[in-house]
């Protein structure tokens, strides 16, 4: 299935995707919770939502506007450096470990939504990169065991304002600017994904491929990922997990190129569909309350 978080007659609410049309999970199977974390946490949700999908009436696509699918979750969770040919343009080491930050929830971004050009910066840039969402509480979760506790795959952007990256050795702040985690633009689930380490992603930048790898040269697989997080500390169900991005970030580019207003950047990955975000201004309005 394609679960999809959209926005339809001012209501947000969840539904599943069927070609160019969403089935309305709140009209098929009003029981059910109207959020991806509520959804995820029910245990008899997904075996109701395939039972009511196929009878049931839809929306089309272009009615409704997609949003990230989910819209506040608890972690959102970045590898670093889980390229071989990303590492390499980055003139870093291979890491010996896992090499782990966050994004801020505010770094939320829908999947063909804005994404802010800084105030404070002019060098942000874009990173592809395929996501998972954790669809069941989990600690200590052995390697074979991974593949359990995943609820599906998506695609995002783990943008990057560099010059506040680069100011610390934690890379946070750098990578949790408001807009700055598009995501979606559905969740497709693992049944329908098949193997996650077999699938092409590509960006492009104002239609120009700058990456284009395959998941397979991901150094630790998300089953690793999974397996290494959760000795650490217990995973939620809604807790996002951004994989790590290939090589041809704009950052290694000779000379460096940073997205600049205007700019369109796509993601695409095989099975999971695309994204797509335009660069807009930030406003700098003063927010307090």
């Amino acid at each position: 299935m394609k679960l999809a978080t959209f926005t339809h007659q001012g209501s947000t609410r969840i539904g599943i995707v069927r070609d160019e049309s969403i089935v309305d999970l709140a009209a098929a199977a009003p029981e059910l919770p109207r959020d991806m974390i509520g959804f995820l946490e029910d245990g008899r949700a997904m075996a109701r939502a395939k039972e009511v999908s196929a009878a049931a009436k839809t929306i089309p696509l272009a009615e409704v506007t997609l949003r990230a699918p989910v819209l506040n979750p608890g972690k959102i969770l970045a590898i670093g450096l889980n390229y071989r040919d990303h590492v390499e343009e980055s003139n870093m080491k291979l890491p010996e470990h896992q090499v782990w930050f966050n994004k801020q929830h505010n770094c939320v971004q829908d999947p063909y939504a804005g994404i802010n050009l800084p105030v404070v910066s002019t060098m942000l840039d874009y990173e592809a990169e395929m996501c998972f969402v954790i669809g069941k509480r989990c600690k200590h979760v052995p390697v074979e065991r991974a593949h359990e506790v995943i609820a599906g795959y998506f695609v995002g952007n783990d943008a990057t304002v560099r010059d506040w990256q680069l100011r610390t050795n934690t890379w946070q702040i750098g990578k949790s600017f408001d807009t700055h985690g598009p995501m979606g633009p559905w969740i497709v689930t693992p049944d329908e994904v098949g193997d996650p380490h077999s699938l092409d992603i590509k960006c492009w930048v104002n239609g120009e491929l700058r990456q284009n790898s395959n998941t397979k040269h991901l150094i630790f697989n998300c089953f690793d990922q999974v397996a290494h997080l959760s000795q650490a500390f217990t995973l939620d169900v809604g807790d996002i997990i951004f994989s790590g991005t290939p090589s041809g970030v704009g950052m290694a580019l000779k000379p460096p190129v940073f997205l600049k207003e205007g700019d369109t950047v796509k993601i695409q990955i095989d099975k999971l569909g695309f994204i797509e975000n335009r660069v807009v201004p930030e406003k700098a309005d003063t927010i307090i309350g």
